[in-house]
This record gives structure tokens, sequence and C-alpha cells, in this order.
């Protein structure tokens, strides 16, 4: 029933994401795993129009802020306000109380108010004024932003680069998809064509069950051997970090749930590898200088890590 619903949840959100299929379903693995995603891209390739597809397939309420220098934390976490007569106050929410929330250009606003999602993508939770406020359940966050034209934007500390789960780059689409674009937008508005697969609640009982699916100890050490090595590069300033191999094995597992296994394979983890791990490198400055990359550098990383046997074992049916 997963595996079914999972390719309609793909199919609808195809229809206005054309041509990225494995972008798709790299979000709706993050989604099932319960963690946030980082879209960074030139304007205009289709980040917001990914993000709200995935709220109207998955029955989500969805919010969205599009962040300015002078966007201020209380506009993510709601604020307080005198109650009438007690001398108590109310509590208005922010733009994070919702199940889907599209922090666009995140790069733009000041470090202060990008520190104020920190709570919010960690906990589930926000607190003002000392009061913690619950956060809807499911909350995504998906956050873009533009690596071109950098004047004027305050890049994302790491500690708030490691609360992403995966980071993507959607990419320009081939000839004959932008066709395909210009005549779906000439003959009617794809967006209403998207329907609901999904309910929130579903999305939850997704997120329980990927606990279940098995990962052997041979898995988990190979896992763990290849973040660690992001560590011991001499090139390397920063490697991966525990959380950053919690979220691998998590999309890992991810990955297997769509491949109708109830177990994880080696396969499984070098498919996500990069996309959990990019954004939590961070090369010294001398090995920049000497033209490596990140990405070169988790290739590397891969091809020389002994990929552990596994045991003949079959797909569920």
């Amino acid at each position: 029933m997963i595996i079914k619903q999972s390719e309609q949840i793909m199919r609808e959100v195809g229809k206005v994401l054309m041509g990225k299929q494995a972008v798709i379903e790299k979000v709706l693995m993050a989604i099932y795993a319960g963690g946030h995603i980082l879209l960074e891209d030139t304007p205009g390739v289709g980040k917001t129009t990914l993000a709200l597809g995935f709220s109207r397939v998955l029955g989500l309420d969805y919010r969205r802020i599009q962040f300015t220098p002078d966007t201020m934390p209380s506009d993510i976490t709601g604020y307080t306000i005198p109650g009438q007569g007690d001398g108590g106050v109310i509590y208005r929410p922010g733009a994070v109380n919702t199940n889907l929330f599209l922090g666009d250009e995140i790069n733009r606003t000041s470090p202060k108010t990008q520190s104020a999602l920190l709570e919010a993508m960690e906990e589930g939770n926000v607190t003002v004024d000392g009061v913690t406020h619950l956060l809807p359940k499911p909350f995504i966050c998906i956050a873009t932003q533009n690596p071109v034209g950098m004047a004027g934007t305050q890049p994302l500390p790491e500690a708030q680069l490691d609360r992403f789960m995966i980071r993507l780059s959607i990419g320009y689409p081939n000839t004959e998809d932008q066709i395909r674009i210009l005549d779906e937008k000439r003959s009617q508005n794809t967006m209403e064509d998207v329907r609901a697969v999904v309910t929130r609640d579903m999305v939850l009982e997704v997120q329980n069950y990927l606990s279940t699916i098995r990962m052997t100890q041979a898995v988990l050490r190979y896992m763990t051997v290849l973040c660690e090595r992001t560590r011991e590069d001499k090139g390397v300033e920063l490697g991966v970090s525990p959380r950053g191999i919690i979220a691998l094995s998590r999309m890992a597992r991810a990955k297997a749930l769509l491949e109708e296994r109830d177990y994880v394979v080696p396969e499984d983890v070098r498919a996500v590898f990069h996309d959990v791990c990019g954004h939590r490198v961070i090369l010294k400055p001398q090995a920049r200088m000497e033209g490596r990359t990140v990405g070169e550098l988790l290739e590397q990383i891969m091809e020389t890590t002994e990929v552990p046997e596994m045991p003949g074992k079959r797909n569920r049916s």
C-alpha cells in the first residue's frame, strides 16, 4: 500500500514539476524520514512549486515566508500580546505553525531570524516569552537559497545547515520538458489538477513505520565509516556530524521503503550519501585553492571504502 501511494504522490507532484523525478523522489524520502530540505538553486526552476505541490498531494497545511533583511524572528515563531482585562497574554502563532513551511531565500535574512528556525526544526516547537508551543505534526521545513548573486546575503551557520536532512538542486529542465511546461502553462493551471493522495495522519504513519526498516551491523558500520572518513581527510575543516549519520540512516531506510524492501542495503546508503553529506562537509581554504570540491571528496570516499556483501534476501511482495 505504501509503495502504491508513493508512486501516486510522485506522479501528482510530477504534474507541476516536470522531468525532475529524481528530485521529487528524494524530497518524498526526506519527508518520510521526518527531515527538512534545503533547495539550493537559481530562481525560476520550480522550488516554490515543488513545495506547494507536495503540500497539496500530502494533505498538509502550508505557509510561506519570503525572507528579506527586515524579516523578524517573531514572524517565524509568533508573538504575544496583552490579554483583555485578566492581565494575561495571548499567543499569536507565527509562520511555522503549519505542517509544511517554505522559507524562500533563507540566506537573505539576518542570522537572528535564521536562528529562530533552529528550535522549530530540531524540537518541533517554539518558545515565546518563556512559554513553549508545540507545532503541528508532521512539521517539515523546505528552505531555498540562491547560490548566485550573494551580495547582501547571510550564509547559513553550520549549526543550522546540519538541521537540514538533505540539500538538493533542481536544475534547469531539458528541451522536451521545457516545451511541455510551456504547453501546460498555455492551456491550463496545472496546480489545480494536483489532487490529494494521502492525509497528514497517513504521512505520520509512514514516518513511524520507517523505524521498523532493518539495518544490519554491516550496513551500520559501512555507513559510519563513510562519514568518519570525511572527518579524517586532511583537507577537511568540518566533517559529517553524528546528527548527519542519523540523517543518513533515516534516508537510507526511506530509500529501502521505496524499493519495496524492509531492510537496507549498501546501495541505499550510496544513493543518498551526497545529498545528506554534501552540505555538512567544509573544506579547508588550502584544499579549495587546490581545486578540490566536496562532491569529488565524497565520491572518492565511496569509491575507496569497501562495500559489505549482503546475504541473499527476498524483496517483500
